[in-house]
């Protein structure tokens, strides 16, 4: 299963689903700003929108080249596009400097990541490019969903429905809490906090070094 294809081939609709930012990223960005913000996984910028109010400037990464297209386009219709740049590039090989970036949101796109070593390198690779004061929020589907009765972590697929009625499966690694602090543990990264919201694993870091 491709990711890029999947959401490539739902793109425009996936946007329109897509409109509002989380009230946890809301709250996290809350008092806080940067010179150069990172979104990866940003979808349709709903999330670089957010950033480009606290931030000089802010890059959004996406394997999706249609979701990068709805991102280009919602930045233009509202005004963000002098402040945000769009780049294609995987979440496990982001396309940024070292230390670059003081603030960043990973959310709603580890859980997509094929492999454990996939997603470990992932969030290496988000402590790689933060600066030494630089703080990301990170996030997955976990266990504790309702719509899950599972106490372990597992591999899943779940099904977007575009307007025609097709079903397009969609690759999820869904995680048990714990498991989630062990992957950021065996990262770079070095976990200020972890906590679980809205059937999600949630966590605020920062880079602990090589």
């Amino acid at each position: 299963m491709d990711p890029q294809a999947t959401y490539d081939h739902i793109a425009a609709h996936f946007s329109k689903t897509r409109e509002h930012p989380w009230p946890e990223v809301e709250s996290f960005l809350a008092d806080r700003s940067a010179t150069t913000a990172l979104d990866v996984g940003c979808g349709n910028g709903r999330h670089t929108e957010s950033l480009a109010d606290r931030a000089e400037c802010v890059v959004g990464v996406d394997l999706s080249r249609g979701l990068l297209r709805e991102a280009v386009e919602r930045a233009r219709d509202r005004g963000f596009d002098d402040v945000a740049s769009f780049v294609h590039g995987d979440a496990a090989a982001l396309p940024i400097a070292d230390d670059a970036v003081g603030l960043g949101v990973y959310v709603a796109t580890l859980h997509h990541l094929p492999s454990r070593g996939a997603r470990v390198r992932s969030l290496d690779e988000l402590g790689r490019v933060l600066d030494p004061d630089g703080t990301a929020l990170v996030s997955a589907w976990s266990t504790a969903h309702d719509r899950f009765d599972r106490e372990h972590g597992f591999d899943t697929t779940v099904d977007w429905t575009l307007p025609g009625g097709e079903t397009v499966p969609r690759y999820y690694h869904i995680y048990a809490p714990r498991e989630f602090d062990a992957d950021l543990a065996e990262s770079r990264l070095s976990v200020v906090e972890s906590t679980v919201s809205s059937g999600n694993c949630y966590a605020v870091v920062a880079d602990g070094g090589s």
